[in-house]
C-alpha cells in the first residue's frame, strides 16, 4: 500500500505501533487490509517455528478433507483404531470424536512428550470429564489430529499442507520438509511443528479473511471458516477470561480474547508461544501477523519446550501492540 493515509491509516500512529512492536521483541510484523500490505517490518521471509500456530494450520486441512469425505469428524477414536502407550485409552476415552479433539474437549488426559509445565499443572485427572464436555488446552488432542490426518490421507502433514494450501495460495517459502516432528517414550503420537515465514502466514490469514476463497477457487469450505466466528463458552487461561476456542483457533467472545479486551467482535487468532500470531479481523478486513525469533537451536522436545516457555513478547504486550495498530486507523 503506497499511501496508507489514503486508506484511513495514520502514518504517525502506524510508525509508533511498529516501533513499539520492535522494542517489545517482535522480529517481524505484516499488516494486510483487504488484500493490500498496509505496512511491515523485519525478517518477513525467515522460516521460524510457529509453535501452536500449527493447530490452526492443520485445522484448515481438516476442513478440506472433511468436506471431501476423506475424514469424518464424527468418527470416534475407537472407530479409528487410536490407542496409546501404557496406560492405554479406556473404553470411555475411545468414544471421543475427531470433532472433540478439534475443539480441545476430548476428555483424554494421557500425558505427552511435548507440553509446558503449565499444561501439566492444570491437566485434569484421567476419566474426570466425558468426551465433549470440558475444554482443556491439550497437546494430546492436537498431536493425535496429526496422526489421524496422516493415516487418512496417506500424506505427511507437510506434504498435505503444501499440496492443498501452500501451492494454491502462492505461498513463497513453505515446503513439505518445513514440518518437523518430535516424539518420545510417553506417547505414540508425535508432535509436529511448522517452520514458516511471516509473509506465508499473512497469506494464510488472508485466505481465512476471504472465507476460504482464493481467486476463483474455494480452498477451504466457507462453512468451515465460519466455525471460527462462533463460540458458546468462555475459556479461562492463566486464570483470566480468554474468549472462546473452536476448531483450533482462539476467538473473541463477549469482549474478551486471549490478547485482552477490546478486539472487534468476530476476531479470531492463531497463536503460538513466544508470541506468534495470525489475527483475522473480518469487520475491518484486516490480518495482523507478528513473529518473534525464538526458533529452537535443536528440534527435540526438551529444547523446543524451553524455547516455548521463554516468552519474548507476552500476551499482554501483544495486546498492546495490536491495540496501537488498530488505533492507527483514522476514523
Amino acid at each position: 500500500m503506497k499511501n496508507p493515509a489514503k486508506r484511513g491509516w495514520s502514518p504517525e500512529k502506524l510508525k509508533a505501533a511498529l516501533d513499539f512492536a520492535k522494542a517489545s521483541g517482535s522480529s517481524a510484523i505484516v499488516i494486510v487490509q483487504d488484500g493490500l500490505v498496509v505496512d511491515q517490518f523485519g525478517d518477513i521471509d525467515k522460516k521460524i517455528s510457529s509453535y501452536s500456530v500449527r493447530k490452526s494450520l492443520i485445522s484448515a486441512l481438516y476442513g478440506i478433507y472433511s468436506a471431501e469425505g476423506v475424514i469424518d469428524v464424527n468418527q470416534t477414536l475407537e472407530q479409528l483404531g487410536i490407542d496409546e502407550n501404557p496406560p492405554g485409552l479406556t473404553k470411555e476415552e475411545k468414544q471421543a470424536r475427531i470433532v472433540d479433539l478439534l475443539r480441545a474437549r476430548s476428555g483424554v488426559y494421557h500425558p505427552v512428550d511435548f507440553e509446558t509445565q503449565y499444561m501439566i499443572k492444570i491437566r485434569p485427572q484421567r476419566g474426570s470429564h466425558p468426551p465433549g464436555t470440558f475444554w482443556y488446552y491439550n497437546n494430546w488432542d492436537f498431536n493425535v489430529l496429526g496422526t489421524i490426518l496422516e493415516r487418512k490421507t496417506g500424506l505427511s502433514i507437510g506434504e498435505a499442507f503444501y499440496r492443498r494450501i501452500a501451492l494454491r495460495i502462492g505461498m513463497q517459502d513453505f515446503r513439505p520438509e518445513d514440518v518437523y516432528y518430535m516424539d518420545g517414550p510417553i506417547s505414540m503420537h508425535r508432535a509436529y511443528h511448522f517452520e514458516i515465514t511471516a509473509r506465508d502466514l499473512a497469506r494464510f490469514g488472508l485466505l481465512y479473511l476471504r472465507k476460504g476463497r482464493w481467486g476463483n477457487n474455494q480452498i477451504i469450505p466457507e462453512a468451515w471458516v465460519e466455525k471460527n466466528n462462533h463460540a458458546d463458552e468462555m475459556i479461562r487461561w492463566h486464570d483470566v477470561d480468554a474468549g472462546g476456542y473452536e476448531y483450533l483457533w482462539w476467538l473473541e467472545y463477549h469482549g474478551a480474547s486471549l490478547y485482552g479486551p477490546g478486539l472487534p467482535a468476530g476476531t479470531y487468532i492463531a497463536s503460538g508461544a513466544g508470541v506468534h500470531i495470525v489475527m483475522v479481523i473480518p469487520s475491518l478486513k484486516l490480518v495482523i501477523v507478528s513473529r518473534v525469533d525464538n526458533d529452537p537451536p535443536q528440534k527435540d522436545p526438551k529444547t523446543v519446550i524451553a524455547a516455548a516457555e521463554h516468552t519474548l513478547v507476552s500476551t499482554a504486550k501483544m495486546g498492546e501492540i495490536v491495540s496501537m495498530i488498530l488505533a492507527a486507523q483514522s476514523q
